[in-house]
């Protein structure tokens, strides 16, 4: 299994900024929350975490660009 984001609930407000952010449409809105896909097309950019106005959505894993 992937590491995925992962969305927490409580905080999640359903707006939809990360799934209009995701461009591999591993984000959906079920039931009003966001919810993960698992996909292999997931590149594990961040921009999901990034852009939830709520903080709801958290990446369990950095990126490290070495110079």
């Amino acid at each position: 299994m992937l590491e995925m984001p992962v969305v927490d609930v409580e905080k999640c407000t359903g707006c939809g900024t990360c799934v209009a952010a995701c461009h591999c449409n591993a984000i959906v809105i079920v039931e009003g929350k966001a919810t993960i896909i698992e996909t292999k097309l997931c590149g594990w950019c961040t921009v999901c975490e990034a852009v939830c106005p709520e903080g709801a959505l958290h990446c369990a894993y950095e990126i490290v660009i070495e110079g």
